[in-house]
């Protein structure tokens, strides 16, 4: 049965490279949100085994959203996104209960890594 993601970033080249990254046959990408109030509400909506999320976002961050999320479902799994200049947010993030991260600049290889390292298939 293919894991079920939710992409969350507020640019569209982004969730494109994201959901490029992801082998259909294994995942399947059940929603994408701009904003972390989009996040939120998909995430109730749509219960996903998975869920890749930016730090920098309008209207809700990611660590806020990552903070709701964690209240809806503690076991949630989130794997933040992010540059090299939020690193300290990416440590806030997963003190917060993320599973992991991915430093934008990011390649396929990294996307797959981390989410592999989610889901217990590591190589």
């Amino acid at each position: 049965m293919r894991k079920k993601i939710l992409i969350v970033d507020d640019t569209t080249f982004m969730r494109e490279m994201l959901k490029s990254a992801l082998d259909p046959e294994k995942y399947q990408i059940i929603g994408e949100a701009l904003n972390g109030e989009q996040a939120v509400e998909q995430f109730k909506e749509k219960s996903p085994d998975l869920v890749i999320l930016d730090i920098n976002m309008p209207k809700m961050n990611g660590i806020d959203t990552l903070t709701e999320i964690m209240n809806i479902n503690s076991k949630a799994n989130v794997i933040m996104c992010s540059d090299q200049k939020y690193d300290n947010m990416i440590m806030m993030a997963l003190k917060k209960g993320a599973k992991d991260f991915i430093i934008k600049p990011f390649t396929a290889s990294d996307v797959i890594k981390a989410v592999k390292k989610v889901f217990g298939d590591e190589d």
